[in-house]
């Protein structure tokens, strides 16, 4: 017998009540994973005031000796608190594969779930909200006092379970200026200092640029946009007004320059790797363009022709890119930067996306411990990480293909690999062994 059409809606219903159900333990599990970071916070902070209490104990016991303040890290600038910090954050990073200050935001989340809004909490445990929804509350949440979040949160999870993301989050922002003591003055006047723009990659060879600033002015420039894109509008011109904002936006940021003239000559520049068959018309392999990735073979092209420069990078052992200098000079020479640079693209800590032309380039096995200016003995990495690398227990090898085997605290690993393969060397890889720190003889260490 064929099912009638009631029958067949409750059985259509069934699915939804089974994808309502998996969200809600969706929900349960992120609950769960906020108390086992706040968990291994607090235990990362007790080893740290442990080690710290040690290290005190014996610079009284032998005040002439010395003592680092964060102990096993010679010469240390940073004391025993910091590396702890930041040993437990970056290992948490590499563990959850998320950026560092994804992973701050997340510890921050997980605290304030555990300590300052447990109602939320309990609305996350029982699949009531998802975690996007307990995102909602704590952003508007962080900026209130202590005394008003009970109330606060009070109001919002009473409709929290009936509403959209945006709906709640809508809602909160409403809520938090009626309960914020401070005046939304003062406080635009410290979030101006928050302002930036920030570049993410799309698919297809496309990539958005994001501007954030005070609302009045990211508005007038939206409509700066939109009135000189409806000047261009008439029947000749087959562009949309969304396109035509785009295409004066690009007019703008690329070619255009300020009332006093700032900006005139000055351009941006990009390296874009283009296999020579490409190049020659007899390949359509993509393009790669720094900081982006594949890009399609007629942009490399077009990009190629009007170059005003190129580097030449072979793949064949005979090549004439400058590799090593040995213990000749410290100072890395223009052709091994170059190397490095198309080598690496991006800080080699992982999971750490600052270009390589805004980071530092380390050697692996230190200069003044017999370390090679050669091309894998020399990683970039930003200025965070470079600081991480020298002042914790974080240690990093070179394989012969340019990858990078990071080694945590906890003596964990993770993978670092190079953005372009480039095989140019058979030489055996300097190993990374840290000098013998005060720490290794079984003193007791902050992490």
């Amino acid at each position: 017998m064929k099912p009638s059409d009631s029958e067949q809606l409750e059985h259509l219903g069934s699915h939804f009540d089974a994808i309502r159900e998996t969200q809600a333990e969706s929900a349960r599990v992120d609950a769960r994973r906020a108390e086992q970071v706040d968990q291994a916070r607090r235990f990362a902070e007790a080893l740290a005031r442990n080690a710290a209490q040690a290290a005190n104990d014996k610079a009284r016991e032998a005040p002439t000796a010395l003592t680092s303040v964060a102990v096993g890290v010679p010469r240390a600038r940073w004391d025993a608190a910091m590396v702890a910090e930041r040993e437990f954050v970056s290992e948490l990073a590499c563990t959850l594969r998320l950026p560092v200050r994804s992973t701050e935001t997340l510890i921050a989340e997980s605290r304030t779930l555990m300590n300052e809004l447990p109602a939320t909490r309990a609305a996350l445990q029982d699949g009531s909200i998802t975690y996007r929804h307990a995102q909602a509350i704590m952003d508007q949440a962080w900026s209130l006092p202590t005394e008003a979040l009970a109330g606060f949160e009070e109001a919002l999870l009473k409709s929290a379970p009936h509403l959209t993301v945006a709906n709640l989050r809508y809602k909160a922002r409403i809520m938090r200026e009626r309960l914020h003591p401070e005046s939304i003055t003062a406080r635009h006047q410290k979030s101006v200092a928050d302002r930036k723009v920030i570049f993410e990659p799309e698919a297809d060879g496309m990539a958005s640029l994001h501007w954030f600033d005070s609302a009045e002015k990211v508005k007038a420039g939206y409509d700066r946009l939109t009135v000189v894109g409806m000047s261009l509008q008439g029947p000749d011109e087959g562009r949309t007004l969304t396109q035509l904002r785009a295409d004066v936006f690009d007019d703008l940021i690329l070619n255009g320059v300020t009332a006093t003239g700032v900006g005139k000559g000055i351009r941006g520049s990009v390296h874009v790797t283009v296999p020579v068959m490409t190049l020659l018309g007899h390949s359509e392999e993509p393009g790669h363009l720094e900081g982006y990735g594949p890009i399609d073979p007629d942009t490399a092209r077009d990009i190629a022709a009007r170059a005003p420069s190129f580097i030449r990078i072979l793949t064949h052992p005979e090549t004439e890119a400058v590799l090593s200098v040995g213990r000749t000079r410290y100072k890395v020479p223009k052709e091994l930067r170059q190397y490095l640079q198309v080598r690496d693209e991006t800080c080699r800590y992982p999971g750490c996306r600052r270009a390589a032309t805004q980071c530092e380039i380390d050697h692996t096995l230190d200069w003044q411990f017999g370390g090679l200016t050669e091309h894998d003995n020399l990683a970039h990495l930003c200025p965070a990480d470079h600081a991480l690398k020298s002042e914790t227990r974080w240690t990093y090898v070179h394989l012969p293909d340019g990858t990078l085997k990071w080694t945590s605290p906890t003596g964990r690993t993770f993978i670092s690999e190079p953005a372009t393969m480039i095989r140019a060397s058979r030489r055996t890889p300097a190993k990374a062994v840290k000098p013998m720190r005060p720490g290794d003889s079984g003193e007791p260490a902050p992490f």
